[in-house]
């Protein structure tokens, strides 16, 4: 008998707060997958500032009940955005062999995360997007693992085991996947007893919102495309060895945007701004991946490959740092594989809602903290 395949579209809007990207997946199993369609839809640049202006009111907890109503407000437009998303993606496939899915994963915006308070939440109404779409919708995602003693993130690296199985004749073992979107989290695999693959993973640091955060203060752009801006600064040595100096490697787990400061690079230009703090954020991420080893004593040295997902791949000027503070021989990209990398997130989310809708975990101990391998998402069926 032919097994049921599931169809979802994922739906993901990260910490650069500029659109939703959307893809459609299918699965049989929860286990495999294949990659059926994506998309890139930006919000208007109304929608962007006031996101951006309102995570910037959001400091502590309390702020959440303060702002609650204009909170309510905002969750119910982009709710409306993401629907409208759906029903483009619609449009998008209409008349192809593109399968039309079923079930939607809808992460939401994040706009605020603590879990040391187990308190994460992402702006939107599954309950309204299902109306909207008349399909099922899963969201909330984190709120299970942060139940059971999880950090609420990282969630990928289930996904991340996926795309290493389907690429596996290409990716020798042990291995890390990086994943450098507003927050940067690895995920890594070795192997254990007779031959058995084991993973861990963890949030490692800062990835583009510190450097997304100055770009935007300080000029129209969103963010720095390639590193160009950074480029063409320079390094201030001085400030960067004392911001280092002074930083301390978080090790609570899961890490939030609220966790780091640009205010050590204030009064230098934007070009030596950027150059600093693209600099500062690739020690960051290299010295956070060597913590995450130490913590999970596997020595950094054995993992001759790592693949780099995430928006943070093409920036150059990074990419250029990090290669040489990590000295590794095999430093890919996702894309090299024929992933497409702007889509790893997206794809995730379609593929979490399949393994919640068939009751399958989606956080474990070795990746978010959680006391057992727990399934996550809110299934909602409001037609």
């Amino acid at each position: 008998m032919e097994k049921k395949k599931y169809i979802a579209l994922g739906l993901m809007s990260g910490t650069s707060m500029d659109g939703v990207d959307a893809s459609i997946i299918s699965s049989t199993d929860g286990i495999q997958y294949d990659e059926e369609f994506n998309g890139y839809f930006e919000y208007d640049k109304n929608l962007y500032k006031r996101l951006t202006n309102l995570r910037g009111k959001i400091s502590v907890s309390k702020d959440l009940k303060k702002l609650s109503k204009e909170l309510k407000l905002l969750e119910k437009e982009i709710t409306i955005f993401h629907a409208k998303v759906v029903n483009d993606v619609g449009h998008s496939v209409f008349q192809t062999n593109i399968p039309k899915p079923e079930i939607i994963g809808f992460h939401g915006q994040t706009i605020f995360h603590n879990p040391e308070e187990k308190i994460s939440v992402q702006l939107g109404d599954g309950k309204l997007l299902s109306q909207l779409t008349k399909k099922t919708v899963v969201y909330d995602f984190r709120k299970n693992d942060l139940k059971n003693g999880g950090q609420g993130a990282p969630l990928a690296p289930i996904f991340h085991q996926s795309i290493k199985n389907k690429i596996n004749r290409g990716v020798e073992l042990p291995v890390i996947f990086i994943n450098i979107g507003g927050i940067s989290n690895a995920t890594c695999f070795y192997n254990h007893q007779e031959s058995q693959t084991k993973m861990f993973a963890g949030d490692i640091g800062p990835g583009n919102c510190l450097i997304d955060d100055w770009i935007r203060k300080n000029s129209k752009k969103k963010y720095d495309k390639d590193g160009s801006i950074a480029r063409s600064g320079k390094i201030n040595h001085l400030i960067l060895n004392q911001a280092l100096d002074n930083f301390q490697f978080l090790t609570k787990g899961s890490l939030d945007i609220k966790d780091f400061d640009i205010s050590f690079i204030k009064g230098l230009s934007i070009e030596d701004g950027a150059s600093t703090l693209t600099n500062f954020t690739a020690e960051l991420i290299a010295g956070g991946l060597r913590d995450l080893l130490n913590r999970n004593k596997q020595d950094w040295k054995i993992f001759p490959e790592i693949i780099i997902c995430g928006g943070g791949r093409k920036n150059k000027y990074l990419m250029e740092f990090l290669t040489q503070k990590l000295d590794f021989k095999n430093f890919f990209t996702i894309d090299e594989y024929n992933i497409d990398g702007d889509f790893i997130e997206s794809q995730a989310f379609a593929y979490l809602a399949i393994r919640s809708f068939l009751k399958l975990p989606i956080s474990f101990p070795e990746t978010t903290g959680c006391i057992n391998p727990c399934t996550g998402g809110i299934i909602i069926k409001n037609f």
